[in-house]
Protein backbone atom coordinates (compact mmCIF):
# COMPACT_ATOMS: atom_id res chain seq x y z
CA UNK A 1 0.00 0.00 0.00
CA UNK A 2 1.12 3.53 -0.76
CA UNK A 3 0.69 6.82 1.04
CA UNK A 4 -2.88 7.91 0.22
CA UNK A 5 -3.67 11.63 0.07
CA UNK A 6 -6.66 13.75 -0.89
CA UNK A 7 -6.39 17.27 -2.28
CA UNK A 8 -8.81 20.21 -2.26
CA UNK A 9 -7.21 21.64 -5.41
CA UNK A 10 -5.37 20.23 -8.40
CA UNK A 11 -2.73 22.92 -7.81
CA UNK A 12 -1.55 20.91 -4.79
CA UNK A 13 -0.21 18.29 -7.20
CA UNK A 14 2.74 18.93 -9.56
CA UNK A 15 1.60 19.31 -13.16
CA UNK A 16 4.45 17.39 -14.76
CA UNK A 17 4.08 14.44 -12.36
CA UNK A 18 0.29 14.32 -12.88
CA UNK A 19 0.54 14.45 -16.68
CA UNK A 20 3.26 11.77 -16.67
CA UNK A 21 0.64 9.35 -15.30
CA UNK A 22 -1.69 9.74 -18.30
CA UNK A 23 -1.69 6.54 -20.38
CA UNK A 24 -2.80 8.57 -23.40
CA UNK A 25 -2.81 12.31 -24.26
CA UNK A 26 -6.42 12.92 -23.24
CA UNK A 27 -6.73 16.70 -22.73
CA UNK A 28 -9.69 16.57 -20.34
CA UNK A 29 -7.70 14.91 -17.55
CA UNK A 30 -4.59 16.98 -18.14
CA UNK A 31 -3.44 19.09 -15.22
CA UNK A 32 -3.79 22.28 -17.29
CA UNK A 33 -7.44 21.63 -18.19
CA UNK A 34 -8.48 20.72 -14.64
CA UNK A 35 -6.52 23.67 -13.26
CA UNK A 36 -8.23 26.00 -15.73
CA UNK A 37 -11.64 24.83 -14.46
CA UNK A 38 -10.69 25.34 -10.84
CA UNK A 39 -8.89 28.65 -11.17
CA UNK A 40 -11.63 30.28 -13.27
CA UNK A 41 -14.56 29.75 -10.92
CA UNK A 42 -16.18 26.73 -12.61
CA UNK A 43 -15.58 24.36 -9.66
CA UNK A 44 -17.56 25.76 -6.73
CA UNK A 45 -19.35 24.12 -3.78
CA UNK A 46 -22.43 26.28 -4.39
CA UNK A 47 -22.59 24.79 -7.90
CA UNK A 48 -22.21 21.27 -6.52
CA UNK A 49 -18.49 20.76 -7.20
CA UNK A 50 -15.67 20.48 -4.66
CA UNK A 51 -12.29 19.06 -5.66
CA UNK A 52 -11.19 16.05 -3.63
CA UNK A 53 -8.48 14.61 -5.88
CA UNK A 54 -6.81 11.36 -4.91
CA UNK A 55 -3.08 10.63 -5.09
CA UNK A 56 -0.84 7.70 -4.22
CA UNK A 57 2.77 8.38 -3.23
CA UNK A 58 5.99 6.48 -2.69
CA UNK A 59 7.68 8.91 -0.34
CA UNK A 60 7.13 12.20 -2.13
CA UNK A 61 6.95 10.65 -5.60
CA UNK A 62 3.51 10.66 -7.20
CA UNK A 63 2.81 7.17 -8.59
CA UNK A 64 -0.96 7.26 -9.27
CA UNK A 65 -3.85 9.72 -9.12
CA UNK A 66 -7.52 10.19 -9.91
CA UNK A 67 -9.64 13.30 -10.57
CA UNK A 68 -12.18 13.16 -7.77
CA UNK A 69 -14.97 15.49 -6.64
CA UNK A 70 -17.44 15.80 -3.80
CA UNK A 71 -20.75 16.44 -5.57
CA UNK A 72 -23.67 18.28 -4.02
CA UNK A 73 -25.94 17.51 -6.99
CA UNK A 74 -25.78 15.59 -10.26
CA UNK A 75 -25.40 18.52 -12.65
CA UNK A 76 -22.60 18.44 -15.21
CA UNK A 77 -22.03 14.67 -15.09
CA UNK A 78 -24.05 13.31 -18.08
CA UNK A 79 -24.60 9.92 -16.44
CA UNK A 80 -27.90 10.70 -14.82
CA UNK A 81 -28.76 9.34 -11.37
CA UNK A 82 -31.48 11.79 -10.36
CA UNK A 83 -33.99 8.94 -9.88
CA UNK A 84 -31.59 7.13 -7.55
CA UNK A 85 -31.18 10.28 -5.47
CA UNK A 86 -34.94 10.78 -5.29
CA UNK A 87 -35.57 7.18 -4.24
CA UNK A 88 -32.89 7.24 -1.54
CA UNK A 89 -34.13 10.53 -0.11
CA UNK A 90 -37.77 9.35 -0.13
CA UNK A 91 -36.55 6.42 1.97
CA UNK A 92 -35.10 8.87 4.48
CA UNK A 93 -31.49 8.82 3.31
CA UNK A 94 -29.18 11.63 2.23
CA UNK A 95 -27.87 11.04 -1.28
CA UNK A 96 -25.67 14.14 -1.51
CA UNK A 97 -22.82 14.72 -1.22
CA UNK A 98 -21.44 11.81 -3.20
CA UNK A 99 -18.02 11.13 -4.72
CA UNK A 100 -17.42 11.36 -8.46
CA UNK A 101 -14.38 10.05 -10.32
CA UNK A 102 -14.73 11.96 -13.57
CA UNK A 103 -14.24 15.23 -15.44
CA UNK A 104 -16.55 18.20 -14.81
CA UNK A 105 -18.99 19.18 -17.56
CA UNK A 106 -17.34 16.83 -20.07
CA UNK A 107 -19.10 13.63 -21.28
CA UNK A 108 -15.86 12.42 -22.83
CA UNK A 109 -14.56 8.85 -22.39
CA UNK A 110 -10.98 8.74 -21.19
CA UNK A 111 -8.65 7.67 -18.40
CA UNK A 112 -9.92 8.12 -14.85
CA UNK A 113 -7.41 5.98 -12.95
CA UNK A 114 -4.09 7.60 -13.78
CA UNK A 115 -1.34 5.07 -13.21
CA UNK A 116 0.89 5.22 -16.26
CA UNK A 117 1.01 2.33 -18.70
CA UNK A 118 3.71 -0.02 -17.43
CA UNK A 119 3.28 -3.40 -15.74
CA UNK A 120 2.42 -1.75 -12.41
CA UNK A 121 -0.63 0.07 -13.76
CA UNK A 122 -3.32 -2.58 -13.09
CA UNK A 123 -2.30 -2.96 -9.44
CA UNK A 124 -2.17 0.80 -8.95
CA UNK A 125 -5.60 1.18 -10.54
CA UNK A 126 -7.01 -1.38 -8.11
CA UNK A 127 -5.45 0.56 -5.25
CA UNK A 128 -6.99 3.81 -6.46
CA UNK A 129 -10.45 2.23 -6.61
CA UNK A 130 -10.04 0.76 -3.12
CA UNK A 131 -8.90 4.12 -1.74
CA UNK A 132 -11.91 5.91 -3.27
CA UNK A 133 -14.28 3.35 -1.83
CA UNK A 134 -12.77 3.59 1.64
CA UNK A 135 -12.99 7.38 1.47
CA UNK A 136 -16.70 7.27 0.57
CA UNK A 137 -17.35 4.97 3.51
CA UNK A 138 -15.16 7.03 5.87
CA UNK A 139 -17.08 10.19 5.01
CA UNK A 140 -20.43 8.44 5.38
CA UNK A 141 -21.42 9.12 1.78
CA UNK A 142 -24.21 7.36 -0.07
CA UNK A 143 -22.25 6.49 -3.19
CA UNK A 144 -19.22 6.70 -5.45
CA UNK A 145 -19.37 7.01 -9.23
CA UNK A 146 -16.82 6.63 -12.04
CA UNK A 147 -18.07 8.04 -15.35
CA UNK A 148 -17.00 7.59 -18.98
CA UNK A 149 -14.40 4.94 -18.27
CA UNK A 150 -12.15 3.48 -20.97
CA UNK A 151 -12.44 -0.25 -21.51
CA UNK A 152 -8.97 -0.92 -20.11
CA UNK A 153 -9.96 0.43 -16.68
CA UNK A 154 -13.17 -1.55 -16.20
CA UNK A 155 -11.37 -4.54 -14.65
CA UNK A 156 -10.34 -2.39 -11.67
CA UNK A 157 -13.96 -2.17 -10.52
CA UNK A 158 -15.19 -5.28 -8.72
CA UNK A 159 -18.48 -7.15 -8.90
CA UNK A 160 -20.04 -4.97 -6.18
CA UNK A 161 -19.87 -1.99 -8.53
CA UNK A 162 -22.95 -1.49 -10.68
CA UNK A 163 -22.34 -1.24 -14.42
CA UNK A 164 -24.06 1.18 -16.76
CA UNK A 165 -23.64 1.74 -20.47
CA UNK A 166 -24.90 4.30 -22.94
CA UNK A 167 -24.43 5.26 -26.59
CA UNK A 168 -22.58 8.15 -28.17
CA UNK A 169 -21.82 8.77 -31.85
CA UNK A 170 -18.21 8.88 -33.05
CA UNK A 171 -16.69 9.44 -36.48
CA UNK A 172 -13.84 7.17 -37.53
CA UNK A 173 -11.22 8.06 -40.10
CA UNK A 174 -10.87 5.25 -42.63
CA UNK A 175 -7.85 6.88 -44.24
CA UNK A 176 -9.88 9.41 -46.24
CA UNK A 177 -7.81 11.71 -48.45
CA UNK A 178 -10.36 14.53 -48.20
CA UNK A 179 -13.99 15.30 -47.38
CA UNK A 180 -15.09 14.29 -50.87
CA UNK A 181 -13.76 10.77 -50.34
CA UNK A 182 -15.60 10.56 -47.02
CA UNK A 183 -18.80 11.67 -48.77
CA UNK A 184 -18.30 9.01 -51.43
CA UNK A 185 -18.34 6.33 -48.73
CA UNK A 186 -21.87 7.28 -47.65
CA UNK A 187 -25.05 6.00 -49.23
CA UNK A 188 -26.66 8.23 -51.83
CA UNK A 189 -29.38 9.71 -49.62
CA UNK A 190 -27.04 10.71 -46.81
CA UNK A 191 -24.48 12.10 -49.26
CA UNK A 192 -27.11 14.21 -51.03
CA UNK A 193 -28.39 15.59 -47.71
CA UNK A 194 -24.92 16.67 -46.56
CA UNK A 195 -24.18 18.36 -49.90
CA UNK A 196 -27.46 20.25 -49.59
CA UNK A 197 -26.73 21.38 -46.02
CA UNK A 198 -23.26 22.59 -46.90
CA UNK A 199 -24.59 24.48 -49.94
CA UNK A 200 -27.12 26.30 -47.74
CA UNK A 201 -24.30 27.66 -45.59
CA UNK A 202 -22.16 28.51 -48.62
CA UNK A 203 -25.03 30.57 -50.08
CA UNK A 204 -25.82 32.32 -46.78
CA UNK A 205 -23.11 34.93 -47.20
CA UNK A 206 -21.40 33.98 -43.94
CA UNK A 207 -17.62 33.61 -43.94
CA UNK A 208 -16.56 30.41 -42.17
CA UNK A 209 -13.02 29.99 -40.86
CA UNK A 210 -11.05 27.49 -38.77
CA UNK A 211 -8.86 28.95 -36.04
CA UNK A 212 -6.47 27.68 -33.39
CA UNK A 213 -7.48 28.87 -29.95
CA UNK A 214 -4.13 30.53 -29.28
CA UNK A 215 -4.70 32.83 -32.27
CA UNK A 216 -7.84 34.48 -30.85
CA UNK A 217 -7.69 37.83 -29.14
CA UNK A 218 -9.44 38.77 -25.91
CA UNK A 219 -12.44 40.30 -27.68
CA UNK A 220 -12.88 37.21 -29.85
CA UNK A 221 -12.78 34.92 -26.80
CA UNK A 222 -15.31 37.15 -25.07
CA UNK A 223 -17.62 36.86 -28.07
CA UNK A 224 -17.20 33.07 -28.20
CA UNK A 225 -18.21 32.85 -24.54
CA UNK A 226 -21.24 35.09 -25.15
CA UNK A 227 -22.46 32.72 -27.85
CA UNK A 228 -21.88 29.68 -25.59
CA UNK A 229 -23.76 31.35 -22.74
CA UNK A 230 -26.66 32.39 -24.96
CA UNK A 231 -27.16 28.79 -26.08
CA UNK A 232 -27.60 27.65 -22.48
CA UNK A 233 -29.84 30.62 -21.63
CA UNK A 234 -32.06 29.88 -24.63
CA UNK A 235 -32.64 26.33 -23.34
CA UNK A 236 -33.16 27.45 -19.76
CA UNK A 237 -29.95 25.80 -18.55
CA UNK A 238 -27.09 27.07 -16.43
CA UNK A 239 -23.91 27.98 -18.33
CA UNK A 240 -21.36 26.71 -15.84
CA UNK A 241 -18.21 27.60 -17.76
CA UNK A 242 -17.15 31.17 -17.00
CA UNK A 243 -15.71 33.80 -19.31
CA UNK A 244 -12.47 33.47 -17.32
CA UNK A 245 -12.35 29.77 -18.24
CA UNK A 246 -12.79 30.55 -21.94
CA UNK A 247 -9.98 33.06 -21.69
CA UNK A 248 -7.80 30.34 -20.14
CA UNK A 249 -8.57 28.04 -23.07
CA UNK A 250 -6.60 30.36 -25.28
CA UNK A 251 -3.53 29.53 -23.19
CA UNK A 252 -3.77 25.80 -23.98
CA UNK A 253 -2.21 26.27 -27.40
CA UNK A 254 -3.26 24.21 -30.42
CA UNK A 255 -5.23 21.80 -28.20
CA UNK A 256 -8.14 24.23 -28.66
CA UNK A 257 -9.62 24.67 -32.13
CA UNK A 258 -12.64 26.63 -33.32
CA UNK A 259 -14.91 26.90 -36.34
CA UNK A 260 -16.18 30.48 -36.59
CA UNK A 261 -18.83 32.04 -38.81
CA UNK A 262 -18.68 35.79 -39.44
CA UNK A 263 -21.16 38.24 -40.87
CA UNK A 264 -19.48 41.45 -42.05
CA UNK A 265 -16.49 40.55 -39.88
CA UNK A 266 -18.48 39.94 -36.70
CA UNK A 267 -18.54 36.46 -35.12
CA UNK A 268 -22.14 35.23 -35.26
CA UNK A 269 -21.63 31.52 -34.64
CA UNK A 270 -18.95 29.26 -33.21
CA UNK A 271 -18.13 25.64 -32.48
CA UNK A 272 -15.32 24.87 -30.05
CA UNK A 273 -13.20 21.70 -30.22
CA UNK A 274 -10.47 20.15 -28.09
CA UNK A 275 -7.74 18.01 -29.66
CA UNK A 276 -5.75 15.39 -27.83
CA UNK A 277 -3.48 12.82 -29.43
CA UNK A 278 -5.28 11.36 -32.45
CA UNK A 279 -8.77 12.44 -31.38
CA UNK A 280 -10.82 15.59 -31.93
CA UNK A 281 -13.55 16.35 -29.40
CA UNK A 282 -16.49 18.61 -30.18
CA UNK A 283 -17.56 20.58 -27.12
CA UNK A 284 -19.53 23.84 -27.33
CA UNK A 285 -21.69 25.64 -29.86
CA UNK A 286 -23.46 28.97 -30.07
CA UNK A 287 -25.04 31.20 -32.70
CA UNK A 288 -26.82 34.55 -32.86
CA UNK A 289 -28.23 33.86 -36.35
CA UNK A 290 -30.57 31.19 -37.65
CA UNK A 291 -29.06 29.81 -40.84
CA UNK A 292 -30.15 26.39 -42.15
CA UNK A 293 -27.34 23.86 -41.94
CA UNK A 294 -25.01 26.14 -39.95
CA UNK A 295 -24.96 23.96 -36.84
CA UNK A 296 -24.05 20.89 -38.87
CA UNK A 297 -21.43 22.79 -40.86
CA UNK A 298 -19.58 24.15 -37.83
CA UNK A 299 -20.04 21.32 -35.35
CA UNK A 300 -19.67 18.31 -37.66
CA UNK A 301 -18.48 18.92 -41.21
CA UNK A 302 -15.70 21.36 -40.36
CA UNK A 303 -14.56 18.97 -37.62
CA UNK A 304 -14.46 16.07 -40.08
CA UNK A 305 -12.55 18.26 -42.54
CA UNK A 306 -9.99 19.09 -39.87
CA UNK A 307 -9.68 15.47 -38.67
CA UNK A 308 -8.99 14.28 -42.21
CA UNK A 309 -6.45 17.04 -42.88
CA UNK A 310 -4.61 16.30 -39.62
CA UNK A 311 -4.78 12.52 -40.00
CA UNK A 312 -6.72 12.08 -36.75
CA UNK A 313 -8.21 8.68 -36.04
CA UNK A 314 -11.48 9.71 -34.44
CA UNK A 315 -13.85 12.63 -33.93
CA UNK A 316 -16.15 12.57 -30.90
CA UNK A 317 -18.70 15.40 -31.27
CA UNK A 318 -20.31 15.12 -27.82
CA UNK A 319 -23.12 13.33 -26.03
CA UNK A 320 -26.43 12.14 -27.47
CA UNK A 321 -27.93 13.01 -30.83
CA UNK A 322 -29.29 10.39 -33.22
CA UNK A 323 -29.11 13.00 -36.00
CA UNK A 324 -25.35 12.44 -36.01
CA UNK A 325 -25.84 8.96 -37.47
CA UNK A 326 -27.04 10.42 -40.78
CA UNK A 327 -23.86 12.51 -40.93
CA UNK A 328 -21.32 9.71 -40.73
CA UNK A 329 -21.06 9.17 -36.98
CA UNK A 330 -21.47 5.60 -35.77
CA UNK A 331 -22.76 4.39 -32.39
CA UNK A 332 -20.13 3.74 -29.72
CA UNK A 333 -20.74 2.45 -26.20
CA UNK A 334 -19.74 4.38 -23.09
CA UNK A 335 -19.24 2.86 -19.65
CA UNK A 336 -19.61 3.90 -16.03
CA UNK A 337 -19.38 2.14 -12.68
CA UNK A 338 -21.28 2.95 -9.49
CA UNK A 339 -20.78 1.87 -5.89
CA UNK A 340 -23.76 2.36 -3.58
CA UNK A 341 -22.70 1.91 0.04
CA UNK A 342 -26.02 0.52 1.32
CA UNK A 343 -26.41 -3.09 0.16
CA UNK A 344 -30.22 -3.05 -0.02
CA UNK A 345 -30.19 0.16 -2.03
CA UNK A 346 -27.50 -1.30 -4.28
CA UNK A 347 -29.61 -4.42 -4.92
CA UNK A 348 -32.70 -2.36 -5.77
CA UNK A 349 -30.79 -0.19 -8.24
CA UNK A 350 -29.14 -3.29 -9.75
CA UNK A 351 -32.59 -4.66 -10.61
CA UNK A 352 -33.55 -1.42 -12.34
CA UNK A 353 -30.26 -1.35 -14.23
CA UNK A 354 -30.90 -4.82 -15.66
CA UNK A 355 -33.93 -3.47 -17.52
CA UNK A 356 -32.00 -0.35 -18.54
CA UNK A 357 -29.11 -2.42 -19.92
CA UNK A 358 -31.47 -4.50 -22.07
CA UNK A 359 -33.04 -1.33 -23.47
CA UNK A 360 -29.64 0.19 -24.27
CA UNK A 361 -28.53 -3.02 -25.99
CA UNK A 362 -31.67 -2.99 -28.14
CA UNK A 363 -31.17 0.68 -28.96
CA UNK A 364 -27.54 0.14 -29.98
CA UNK A 365 -28.53 -2.82 -32.16
CA UNK A 366 -31.23 -0.77 -33.87
CA UNK A 367 -28.77 2.05 -34.58
CA UNK A 368 -26.20 -0.38 -35.98
CA UNK A 369 -28.79 -1.59 -38.46
CA UNK A 370 -29.08 1.89 -39.98
CA UNK A 371 -25.52 2.66 -41.00
CA UNK A 372 -25.20 5.73 -43.25
CA UNK A 373 -22.39 4.10 -45.22
CA UNK A 374 -22.89 2.43 -48.57
CA UNK A 375 -20.81 -0.46 -47.30
CA UNK A 376 -21.71 -1.12 -43.70
CA UNK A 377 -18.95 -0.21 -41.27
CA UNK A 378 -18.97 -1.20 -37.65
CA UNK A 379 -17.48 1.10 -35.03
CA UNK A 380 -15.40 -0.48 -32.24
CA UNK A 381 -17.43 -1.42 -29.15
Amino acid sequence: MHDIRFHAAIAELPAAAWDALLPEPNPFVSHAFLQALESSGCIRPDWGWQAHHLSLHEGERLVAAAPLYLKGNSHGEFVFDWSWASAWERAGGQYYPKLLNGVPYSPVPGPRLLAGCDERAPALQLELVQAMRHEAERLGLSSLHANFLPAQELAAFGADWLARSDVQFHWHNRGYRDFAEFLAALNHKKRKNIVHERRQVALSGLAVEWRSGDSLGDEEWSRVHQLYEATFDMKGNHAALTSAFFARLGELGPAIQLALARDDGHIVAMALFVQGGNVLYGRYWGASVDVPGLHFELCYYRGIDYAIAQGLQRFEPGAQGEHKLARGFLPARTHSRHYLVNRDFRAAVANALADEAAAVDDYAAELAAHSPYARREAAPR
